[in-house]
């Protein structure tokens, strides 16, 4: 349940926005369809730890700020885990 209402509330969101945040978008979609292909769920720490270690190896100005837009938009818009 959890998983649906953490998709759900990040995919509204990024809906709510437009173009503004292509390419956060597509980041995150990737992440999001990774962890349930490894892990079958997707839990919000899942996702920030994805995008840190995604930032930590990353090299390109752009996709730095991009992975950063991501964590800020996860951070921001998503609910604690109960784990």
């Amino acid at each position: 349940m959890q998983q649906n209402t953490i998709e759900s509330d990040l995919q509204s969101y990024l809906h709510s926005t437009g173009d503004q945040y292509a390419e956060e978008k597509e980041v995150i979609g990737i992440i999001v369809k990774s962890l349930i292909a490894e892990r079958g769920r997707v839990t919000n720490k899942a996702i920030i730890m994805s995008l840190i270690a995604e930032l930590e190896s990353a090299t390109d100005i752009e996709q730095l700020d991009v992975l950063r837009n991501c964590l800020e938009i996860v951070v921001g818009r998503t609910p604690n885990d109960d784990d």
